[in-house]
């Protein structure tokens, strides 16, 4: 048996996601962009140090179909760069492909250019691709268009879900004969598709979905004949066979960048994977994506909410992170709460981007019709005043702090 193939699996770019970042005034460019590239330079500086022997991108470079030039010449670099050190595999995904099949994809460039080292992976096929360790046989799934499974079939009639059940049936067909051809050849193999599958942990690309989406079983995939399989579309990383001595590793890669805080706990990164015939071993690296954070306090009983809120930020490392404060006050000590002190904090503090500053208020209760006015103190009935005006809470504490001498000399007179 020879050295193990030397594989690096990534997937989900979407280079173009541009929410919570500043715009750089020299580029007139996003900063998030550098964070989605340089994520991508780091990989690739991982992989020529390793040696890779084949890349498998398992599909979604952009974050739309229509990406502008400068994302594509940025991404076209960085596939430049992969096809200097090895054969690469371009997966088609759902954010790759165009609605009409009859217009390019955004990466069908580098077929129509034969780009050298670059095979374009936009069919259900199974290829023979030569590595300077061996060769491999490596079955694509690109993501499963209904005019590509079911072309020529009659849907006139049936409803959605009948169509999506056709879909998963002639799909599963294809993918157990791609697994039946690759059977015949003496060598490893590894099977790449952009899809769901069913019990996969979701993440946010539910936020960023572009067309329909269909769900394969795992049984479909979990089939001895492969030695990995390498999965997209999904952005949390996760091995689908955990544990599993019956099956390869059925692996998301899951993206390499936070795109919301949908994703704020997990690990980023990519798969590099030592593909061999019936022993597999593959190791997940995690990238330094960017940090999201969430501080959420109840400060319901707080006398001074704003120092609760700054003494909650000092406790955490928010260098560089984009950061979100959910908080939940009273509609008494609302107006003690002073947001821009909490802005000023969290800029000092180094944050890169405040995603926001949300306060749940308590509706206020409305008097008792037994309570008499005198049963108040002056302060509690001028908020109470202001409060049914619907006076801004900042507005409301300038007003309580003004109001105060008045009310300690004992008279409203002049």
């Amino acid at each position: 048996m020879g050295e193990p193939i030397r594989v690096l699996h990534f997937a989900d770019i979407h280079i173009g996601m541009e929410n919570y970042g500043r715009s750089n005034d020299q580029t007139g460019l996003s900063s998030r962009l550098s964070d989605f590239l340089r994520r991508f330079d780091e990989m690739i500086q991982f992989a020529r140090a390793n040696d890779v022997d084949l890349t498998v991108f398992a599909g979604d470079a952009f974050k739309t179909r229509t990406p502008n030039p400068t994302y594509q010449r940025e991404f076209a670099y960085r596939i430049a760069d992969l096809a200097d050190l090895a054969p690469v595999i371009l997966l088609e995904g759902n954010h790759d492909l165009q609605p009409n099949a009859r217009r390019a994809s955004t990466l069908e460039i580098y077929d129509v250019l034969s780009v050298k080292n670059v095979i374009l992976a936009n069919e259900i096929e199974l290829h023979h691709v030569q590595t300077k360790r061996g060769e491999v046989a490596v079955g694509t799934i690109p993501y499963p268009m209904r005019s590509m499974l079911l072309q020529g079939v009659r849907t006139t009639g049936f409803t959605i879900a009948e169509i999506d059940q056709m879909m998963q049936d002639v799909l599963a067909v294809r993918i157990e004969q791609l697994a039946t051809d690759a059977d015949q050849m003496d060598m490893p193999r590894l099977l790449t598709g952009h899809f769901t599958v069913s019990g996969a942990l979701l993440g946010s690309e539910r936020q960023i979905m572009v067309g329909r989406d269909i769900n394969l079983s795992l049984s479909t995939l979990a089939d001895p004949r492969w030695d990995y399989v390498a999965l997209g579309h999904i952005h949390k990383h996760q091995n689908l066979t955990h544990h599993r001595d019956d099956a390869p590793p059925v692996v998301y890669s899951g993206s390499m960048e936070r795109i919301d805080f949908g994703e704020e706990g997990d690990p980023k990164g990519f798969c590099w994977v030592g593909l061999q015939r019936e022993n597999t071993v593959w190791d997940f690296h995690p990238l330094p994506a960017r940090p999201f954070v969430t501080l959420r306090a109840d400060l319901r009983q707080s006398a001074d909410p704003t120092q609760k809120v700054i003494d909650l930020i000092r406790q955490h490392n928010l260098q560089e992170a984009v950061v979100r404060v959910q908080l939940q006050l009273s509609v008494e000590n609302e107006a003690r709460f002073n947001e821009q002190t909490i802005q000023r904090e969290l800029r000092n503090r180094g944050v890169f981007f405040v995603a926001a500053v949300r306060k749940e208020v308590d509706s206020p209760a409305r008097l008792r019709l037994d309570a008499s006015p005198e049963s108040l103190t002056e302060s509690e009935l001028l908020e109470r005043y202001l409060i049914s005006k619907q006076v801004p809470a900042e507005r409301r504490a300038q007003l309580l702090d003004l109001a105060q001498p008045i009310f300690q000399n004992g008279s409203l007179g002049g």
